[in-house]
């Protein structure tokens, strides 16, 4: 099994090389179509990493990868799991291609929206509703004794 390469991209200007000694894969029956070999290949493939054990991300990509993956993840193990296809190959290629796409949906940081003003028609509207809002409720009152 080779690394895992992951392209340079946003939060991982240099890319992400995952040592393939870091990489844990499990073979079991898969369920779904398969023929004769059905009961007997081991074709779904269980990818595992520990990203708190990894050499492969900074300790700022370690700790943004914990934060957005955290719904997904045993502990600090992120484990992907792929039967979608019959022979074992093409499953370890899909849960590499899987494991990579979720490390570097992760390592994005977030945007930060530049604020901005509202713009002088906007702010006109929103004071011409509350205008009408407060007038529809003050006909909506009981009349004065006057």
């Amino acid at each position: 099994m080779d690394d895992l390469r992951i392209p340079p991209g946003a939060g991982a200007p240099d890319g992400i090389a995952v040592p393939a000694r870091e990489l844990v894969e499990q073979f079991s029956h898969a369920s779904g179509p398969g023929g004769q070999g059905v009961n007997t290949a081991d074709s779904r493939v269980q990818l595992s990493l520990d990203l708190a054990r990894t050499t492969a991300l900074t300790e700022t990509q370690r700790v943004r990868v914990l934060q957005q993956l955290a719904g997904r993840l045993t502990g600090t193990v992120l484990m992907v799991d792929v039967t979608e296809h019959r022979s074992q190959r093409q499953n370890r290629a899909a849960a590499r291609e899987r494991l990579g796409a979720l490390l570097r949906a992760a390592v994005v940081p977030p945007s930060v929206r530049r604020p901005t003003r509202r713009t002088r028609g906007s702010h006109r509207r929103r004071l011409a509703a509350k205008r009408e809002r407060s007038e529809l409720k003050r006909d909506r009152q009981r009349p004065s004794a006057d």
